[in-house]
């Protein structure tokens, strides 16, 4: 840890041209096995990262050990407002919710091994996970998502997939998730989970279906029905799920690629509308479900025949707000199931953690603020004893005739106490006391040229 902490807080020497390139394909070949190795899918150019690791280090200040983990918190803060530009230039919300729910939604609670039970850990990247059935047209959302992660090579996939999931339906109106990060990502194809974890759109009994599915993931029926609520955004296309029409008046003009049959009339607005539309849709016969403009599949019409389910479907039909309280939640839930996360906590990315120098009002002088940050990072390096404090130097406090901040005052107090000193008892040292002479012979001397 100590070292990483290092390498961020010291300018690192020049290497030769040929050495940087060796660093750079070594670093390559060990961070992103998926966009450049024989057995991954997904052939993506790579290039070389945009997000300088020097900024990273300053945006942390006395936190920065905060953020050695899984994913560094100041990349994915820069991630999420590139995430929101892609958004608004390719219209591609849903694909992106769709991404991260795929990637969580193979987990099984049943299995307590790590990456066996499956669940968000960055899988999806992988050939032997993307071509199962239910992932087709994701390789749309990876070829989108991928030159974000170039850009950011200090956040996992994992973390990369459900930031931009629920990025996605906050941006298109819907509720503020609750999430975490810090997800750590699988390594290799042979740690995807097997093909039948997600859900059918059309099985014998969709209600059943769903939750033996959805149970298997520790999800209730609310949280199916809250969830089944994000069929609000999006189109199903036949040519990758098998279900709906070509075209419909809401989809032939876009926005973006258009085409496919969508649940909603405003298929890029997150809201109530899907149960609302649902609720009246589903009285219909099949035969005049399939002929209506909005898409009706077998496990959404079953969210209002299934008692249970009904509950929270008529619910959420009238009361927008209980709707976006119960969806944020489960949305949360669903994007750490079976994640792995790196701090085992994980980590926010709407507290002060790892804001950036900009968002924070200093008036301290930042040698102080390394000096902490490295004697917190060193700590494990003194065989658990505690850190020792750095030397009083007044220079470093020294503001002319400003007023020191109260900060500033406990700050100094710290210092003196940990040498020894406190308000009833002197300090060990004769510093001051020497000071105090130089003075007094300073002055003499003064006073006998003057004369």
């Amino acid at each position: 840890m100590a070292e990483r902490l290092a390498a961020s807080l010291l300018p690192a020497a020049s290497p030769s041209p040929s050495a940087r390139r060796a660093t750079v394909a070594a670093a390559a070949a060990a961070s992103f096995p998926s966009p450049c190795s024989a057995r991954a899918g997904l052939r993506l150019r790579s290039r070389p990262p945009l997000f300088s690791q020097k900024a990273a280090g300053r945006g942390c200040g006395l936190r920065v050990v905060r953020c050695m983990a899984a994913s560094d918190a100041v990349q994915l803060k820069a991630a999420r407002e590139d995430i929101k530009e892609l958004l608004k230039s390719t219209y591609c919300h849903p694909i992106m919710v769709r991404l991260g729910w795929h990637d969580s939604g193979t987990y099984d609670k049943n299995i307590k091994d790590w990456p066996q039970r499956g669940g968000a850990n960055g899988s999806l990247r992988f050939d032997a996970e993307l071509s199962h059935g239910a992932n087709a047209g994701l390789i749309n959302a990876l070829k989108l998502i991928q030159p974000i992660k170039d850009k950011y090579p200090g956040i996992t996939y994992a973390d990369l997939f459900q930031l931009a999931s629920a990025t996605a339906i906050e941006e298109a109106g819907g509720p503020k998730i609750p999430m975490k990060y810090g997800r750590v990502d699988v390594t290799a194809a042979e740690q995807c989970p097997p093909e039948g974890r997600l859900p059918d759109a059309g099985p014998r009994d969709p209600a059943e279906h769903l939750r033996e599915v959805f149970y298997r993931m520790g999800l209730d029926d609310k949280e199916i029905v809250a969830l089944s609520g994000a069929h609000t955004l999006g189109r199903a296309r036949p040519d990758r799920s098998g279900w709906g029409k070509l075209e419909t008046k809401y989809t032939k003009d876009g926005p973006g690629e258009p085409g496919g049959q969508s649940w909603t009339v405003e298929w890029l607005k997150f809201d109530n509308s899907y149960f609302k539309d649902m609720k009246f849709l589903s009285q219909l016969p099949w035969k005049e479900q399939k002929e209506q403009d909005l898409l009706v599949l077998p496990t959404d019409a079953a969210l209002f025949e299934d008692p249970s389910f009904k509950v929270y479907a008529e619910k959420y039909a009238e009361d927008q707000e209980a709707f976006f309280k119960d969806y944020g939640e489960a949305h949360a839930k669903l994007s750490d199931l079976g994640a792995k996360f790196d701090p085992p906590e994980g980590f926010s990315l709407d507290d002060d953690t790892c804001s950036s120098p900009s968002d924070e009002k200093t008036e301290e002088p930042t040698l102080v603020a390394v000096g902490a940050a490295v004697a917190t990072a060193t700590a494990d390096d003194n065989n658990g004893a505690a850190p020792q404090p750095e030397p009083f130097i007044a220079a470093n406090y020294s503001y002319g005739k400003r007023e020191l901040s109260d900060a500033m005052k406990q700050k100094i107090r710290a210092e003196y106490e940990g040498f020894g000193g406190s308000p009833d008892k002197p300090m060990q040292s004769n510093y001051f006391l020497n000071i105090m002479i130089l003075i007094a012979g300073l002055a003499f001397l003064t006073s006998l040229l003057g004369n």
